[in-house]
């Protein structure tokens, strides 16, 4: 594929978001990748302010504002977006690269981790103090997008440089300019400070920084009612998803990565490998979908003996039990419980394989059902959830044991359906009724 056929015209979307991985793999020198990735960082960075996505005309634009400094980084970006052949762009796993000309998809696969190693020297740096640790993803992630914001906020300084101050500055700039919630901005200082003292091995001392207001949020919670409106709109496998979310407590990626032996029909238990924290858990499942869910894995049987006569991989493992049982992705138990219909490329591996249903997928079909079934509160996936949570506390369930369905490591967290839930014990009635 050329430059020329690859993208028709000057305006078109270029779009590259597994750019980190591919430049910390190339054969490059370190210097050389270095000034890459900062010229790629200041682009897509420029790409979110100015709310557009990347493009030639909006490179040429670049350019003429920067001067030819990042010329090189940007040209190698254009090329390896548009080729060479075959190869499938990487899910977005940068630091710095979620911006509006890169696509981030949440739930995908993170890329193999001897290929994902960073840039500059303390990304790498971060990388080995996060990864001794033992740390999951999707924290490490969290960290590196923090760092490399941090390291644009001190700009030409590296974070080698950093001070409290600095930090205190970055720290305070979230609360008052960008109007941060108080778990963000706790995010960000549990990320800078993890950054400067186990990773770069720098002591800060204390840190003075303005404290983003707390605001009390409840959540969206649906009464029985409107959940059998809800499910009324949705047939199919949506509709059992749906259910099965709602009578589980499930997160959504928790839903769209059950595999079959996750199942267990005869003790009416659902097992949640992996979940939220790296913890597995066991809940309930409910009776009122176990038939309808024991057929549509049933007919599944047929989509996976399709697959493997057709010769397609076998679906994606965790790294570590991939390399132990390279043939474990083919046999009938690790299937996905809620397929994708269609196969995809693997962006690691570049193997055709099939993967679960898209998250987007699921989400809209639960917008537009909540909008048929003429619903006036924000309906999300999310939202069966909390009405599970509730519906369980309003009808007596013991909160600790609702906390452990939920997976939730405090009973805290759990605590914030009591402010939602209905209360008969109480017998409160409005004066107004009482009026009337």
């Amino acid at each position: 594929m050329t430059e020329a056929n690859s993208f028709a015209r000057d305006d078109a979307p270029i779009r590259f978001p597994g750019w980190a991985g591919v430049l910390a793999s190339a054969s490059l020198v370190p210097d050389v990748k270095a000034s890459h990735r900062r010229a790629i960082l200041g682009f897509l960075h420029h790409c979110k302010v100015s709310r557009a996505p990347a493009s030639i005309a909006l490179i040429r634009t670049y350019l003429a504002q920067q001067g030819p400094g990042p010329r090189d980084g940007l040209r190698w970006f254009y090329r390896m977006a548009s080729g060479p052949p075959g190869r499938a762009p990487e899910p977005d796993r940068s630091p710095g690269g979620t911006s509006a000309c890169a696509v981030r998809r949440r739930g995908n696969t993170p890329p193999l981790a001897a290929g994902d190693l960073g840039g500059a020297d303390w990304e790498r740096d971060l990388i080995l103090a996060v990864r001794a640790r033992g740390f999951l993803w999707r924290t490490e992630e969290t960290y590196r997008m923090w760092a490399a914001r941090f390291a644009r906020f001190l700009a030409p300084r590296t974070p080698y440089a950093a001070t409290a101050d600095d930090v205190g500055a970055f720290l305070s700039r979230l609360a008052v300019e960008q109007r941060a919630m108080p778990s963000t901005q706790k995010q960000a200082l549990n990320a800078i400070v993890f950054l400067q003292q186990e990773a770069l091995h720098r002591q800060l001392g204390a840190i003075d920084f303005r404290r983003a207001t707390p605001r009390a949020r409840t959540p969206t919670v649906l009464s029985r009612e409107e959940c059998r409106r809800l499910f009324a709109e949705l047939k199919g496998t949506p509709g059992l998803m749906a259910e099965l979310m709602y009578g589980s407590g499930l997160r959504l990626l928790e839903l769209l990565r059950l595999r079959v032996h996750h199942l267990d029909f005869d003790r009416r238990q659902l097992k949640v490998s992996g979940a939220k924290g790296d913890k597995d858990r066991t809940t309930v499942l409910p009776e009122a979908v176990a038939v309808r869910l024991r057929e549509h894995v049933e007919r599944l049987r047929e989509l996976h003996g399709a697959d493997r006569a057709a010769g397609l991989c076998g679906v994606w493992l965790p790294e570590g039990l991939a390399r132990k049982y390279p043939r474990a992705g083919e046999q009938w138990n690790w299937q996905w419980v809620f397929p994708s219909r269609e196969t995809s490329v693997d962006p690691v591996s570049g193997l055709r394989r099939r993967h679960h249903m898209v998250d987007t997928s699921f989400q809209n079909q639960i917008r537009a059902a909540a909008e048929r079934a003429r619903m006036d509160k924000r309906v999300t996936p999310h939202v069966l959830r909390h009405s599970f949570a509730t519906h369980l506390l309003e009808g007596g369930a013991d909160i600790r044991t609702v906390q452990e369905l939920l997976g939730h490591e405090s009973v805290e967290t759990t605590q914030i359906y009591t402010h939602v839930m209905q209360k008969p014990g109480l017998g409160v009635r409005s004066p107004l009724d009482r009026a009337l």
